[in-house]
């Protein structure tokens, strides 16, 4: 879900107006000693968008994809062998499996950190994957199958989204993975979680099976810890990964709190899920300010209450009475961690939130039934919370719900836990060897991390059953271009460089200094030649109208998909921070002709242009001109 930002009217940091299109004298550069020895050289960094995504895709990438920079491959006709769609959408799983999902969910850090901001405003990452997953499952598209199989079996344990995606990428590694899964279907959060207005339960359903058509082994409905130990799965596999998750609510510790009809959030999720909850009850009381208390005001609204006679027509808001959904949090709005958007469509719904409160007993009836939870207002004095004597007051409700945390069941598995009740891992994910752990389990946070844990983890399980020791993770943990990958890809000749050489303008190996610090580096805004972007408002989704008049009932899907051509509009605003898109700035800039473009037939994305080291002065004209901060003044040095 995109979290709203403010668009300022104006671009901010410029380094040249609009309009100005004459670089700075060269005389004054090309004659300063401690410029006019550096060279131009070429480097591939990370945008922030690729630095702040947990899953670790190649955002810029599969953009860039989209914008049509870069190309499918040519098939033996000559022609592309898939679509842009399918390039893009195999680019996104390289590191992500549920492109069409995370479209959906993901608060989207990636969005935050994006450079375009400067300009004026960040770019619709979520809904250019939205699209592309959508579109991945209308086709009909499948994951390649391993090319290779290894011999050896790994053991994942929960079938959630940290699970589903180790077990993803291990398979593509060729390992046989069998996935333990102690409810009756896989998808943990994504599957018992996520309310269907917000994820539709099929496309949930096309992802998984995706995955398992891969050839993962499942075993549902058995508990490791109690059905089979954590033992067995060491002595009877190669590695073991834990992707338990934390799929116990936290209890409402005050007294009256064990009243039948308090219930923590993700047992009252998973019974909407599952389709157990008929009615929530005519005043529910939801306790948080998280996602999770967000989705069940929203449920609540959703199923609303029984008529006053009792009866209830099911699946007919007719049948049906409206419900009045109240959450109750200890902070103010403002500082309730759950997505804004998710705050604004909840009170778009009917939902009151009452801030500055704290339950400190559940009132119960002569049947020790809840009727009204006691609160009492507080206050926030330097960060530390203080109870206002004299403000106790009840909100009426026939039922509790609690969303005030996620606990993880560590039964039979507790060397693996901490004091804090979370597992106890390394940087790698190591629990004990052979044993890794990732998701919720280390600590509760956004899917989309626990997809990246998977995609970690993966990587360590390989190189472990291979008797290699695990790399020390990169600064910079995420799946980024690769120039041999792509020379490889389109038939260009690769040659490998050995040890550092000079003018490689030259060079077959490394045309013009090319050098990926992708794995250390995220580049600024400030390094950007930012005048070269133009003004251009971010395409939004469109969203259904949903509010507090049709609620009831409703589980239409909020967000629209954008179309086709809105998602390429939305492409052409990224400003592949960090890599050249082929503007030709240096080429048309340069003072000396000393840049020109790399040879047709030896050309390739990261490989367009090329400096001749004999005519370079060292003026740094390309370096401001460059609208990415690909080319920067090193050589020399």
């Amino acid at each position: 879900m995109e979290t709203p930002t403010a668009q300022s009217a104006q671009p901010t940091f410029r380094r040249y107006k609009d309009g100005d299109f004459k670089p700075e004298s060269p005389r004054e550069l090309m004659f300063q000693a401690s410029y006019s020895y550096k060279c131009p050289t070429y480097i591939q960094s990370t945008p922030p968008c690729q630095g702040a995504c947990p899953a670790g895709e190649d955002i810029r990438g599969y953009i860039n994809i989209v914008r049509g920079i870069e190309k499918p491959p040519l098939g033996p006709d000559g022609k592309p062998a898939m679509s842009w769609q399918e390039y893009a959408w195999r680019r996104i799983t390289d590191a992500n499996p549920f492109p069409a999902i995370m479209g959906r969910v993901c608060p989207a850090p990636c969005q935050g950190g994006c450079n375009r901001s400067a300009i004026e405003g960040y770019v619709g990452i979520n809904s250019i994957e939205h699209y592309l997953g959508d579109w991945a499952i209308r086709q009909g598209l499948k994951f390649d199958p391993p090319a290779r199989e290894t011999g050896k079996r790994i053991a994942i344990v929960g079938g959630g989204v940290s699970g589903l995606s180790a077990a993803y990428h291990l398979r593509r590694r060729g390992h046989a993975v069998v996935l333990f899964e102690s409810s009756h279907k896989l998808g943990g959060m994504l599957t018992f979680g996520l309310p269907d207005y917000r994820t539709p339960h099929d496309i949930v359903d096309a992802e998984v099976q995706r995955i398992l058509d891969l050839g993962v082994e499942m075993r549902l409905g058995i508990k490791v810890g109690r059905d089979v130990g954590l033992a067995e799965l060491k002595r009877d596999f190669h590695a073991v990964y834990l992707g338990i998750g934390a799929q116990r609510g936290s209890t409402l510790d005050v007294p009256g709190g064990d009243a039948p009809n308090v219930v923590d959030g993700l047992s009252f999720l998973r019974d909407y899920n599952e389709g157990n909850c008929e009615d929530a009850g005519k005043r529910i009381v939801v306790i948080g300010g998280g996602d999770t208390a967000m989705d069940c005001a929203s449920v609540a609204r959703r199923l609303g209450a029984r008529n006053a006679d009792g009866s209830l027509r099911k699946g007919s808001p007719q049948g049906r009475a409206s419900a009045d959904v109240v959450i109750a949090y200890r902070r103010t709005v403002a500082e309730m961690p759950a997505l804004k958007h998710e705050i604004a469509a909840v009170l778009q719904e009917g939902v009151r939130i009452e801030p500055l409160v704290v339950p400190i007993e559940v009132v119960k009836d002569a049947q020790g039934r809840a009727t009204a939870l006691r609160v009492q207002d507080v206050e926030w004095v330097n960060k530390k919370m203080l109870r206002k004597a004299g403000t106790e007051h009840d909100i009426p409700c026939d039922l509790v719900v609690t969303a005030i945390g996620q606990v993880v069941d560590w039964s039979g598995m507790d060397q693996c836990s901490n004091a804090s009740g979370l597992a106890r891992v390394d940087k790698n994910l190591v629990t004990e060897p052979g044993v890794f752990v990732g998701g919720d389990a280390i600590k509760p946070q956004l899917l989309t991390t626990a997809i990246g844990h998977g995609r970690v983890a993966a990587d360590g399980i390989d190189r472990y059953v291979a008797g290699l020791e695990l790399d020390r993770r990169p600064k910079v943990d995420v799946k980024s271009f690769s120039l041999e990958q792509k020379m490889i890809e389109t038939g260009v000749r690769f040659e490998k460089v050995a040890e550092p050489i000079l003018g490689t303008d030259r060079s077959k190996a490394a045309i013009h200094n090319f050098d990926d610090r992708s794995a250390r580096y995220i580049i600024p805004a400030e390094e950007l030649f930012l005048g070269h972007f133009e003004h251009a408002t971010r395409i939004e989704r469109p969203e259904r109208e949903i509010d507090a008049h049709n609620v009831l009932g409703n589980i239409d899907e909020r967000l629209i998909a954008l179309t086709e051509e809105q998602t390429r509009a939305e492409a052409e605003r990224c400003m592949s921070c960090g890599m050249c898109f082929e503007c030709d700035n240096c080429i048309v800039y340069c003072p000396q002709g000393a840049v020109a473009r790399v040879p047709k037939k030896e050309a390739t994305l990261g490989r367009y242009v090329y400096t001749d080291y004999d005519k370079c002065i060292g003026c740094h004209i390309c370096k401001d001109v460059c609208p990415t901060g690909y080319i920067q003044m090193g050589l020399g040095e």
